[in-house]
């Protein structure tokens, strides 16, 4: 995987544990696992990440610090997938997992209405949290599985075409020195 851009923008350890939002978990902060790029760190991080995104629930990214603190796994990427989930895309991905929900249940679902309001939302939550939340959990679940399995292929994909390549490039070595000529 491209390690040195992800390694550009991950946060110093020491920050991360000056943030006001994550004292909570004190000295847990300390495990050097939390900033590993390994194909199982982010893999789990994916997981974690993506399964709370589906969550409706306030400070999800808390609940994902907490899981990637738990799983010790990549907290800056379990955290900064919980951002999928944001003002433009909650409506839509969480009246989705309302729907799943409705048709898991056996429960008629309520349409959409023609303008997407914050009252319109609260509603929602209101008359319908059961099939909301179960539908958000096995979206959640769902989607984190599928998430974590695609990180390992991918991962394994990555690794496999940069042996080839550099296979590739050490097995020809009479072309390297006609070029030197």
């Amino acid at each position: 995987m491209p390690r040195r851009i992800i390694k550009k923008y991950m946060p110093d350890p020491k920050k991360l544990q000056e943030q006001k939002s994550l004292r909570f978990l004190g000295k847990l902060l300390e495990d050097p696992g939390l900033l590993h790029l390994t194909r199982r760190s982010v893999a789990k991080a994916f997981l974690v990440g993506i399964f709370f995104a589906f969550i409706p629930v306030p400070f999800q990214m808390v609940l994902a610090a907490a899981g990637a603190v738990l799983l010790h796994c990549n907290l800056p990427i379990s955290v900064g997938l919980v951002w999928i989930t944001n003002p433009i895309t909650m409506p839509v991905m969480f009246y989705g997992t309302y729907l799943v929900g409705a048709w898991l249940l056996g429960v008629e679902a309520k349409p959409m209405p023609d303008e997407l309001t914050l009252d319109w939302l609260g509603q929602l939550i209101n008359d319908a949290w059961l099939p909301l939340y179960f539908g958000s959990a096995v979206v959640g679940v769902v989607m984190a599985v599928l998430s974590y399995f695609g990180i390992h292929l991918l991962w394994r994909w990555h690794v496999n075409k940069s042996w080839r390549t550099r296979k590739g490039k050490s097995s020809n070595p009479s072309s390297e020195s006609d070029a030197k000529k």
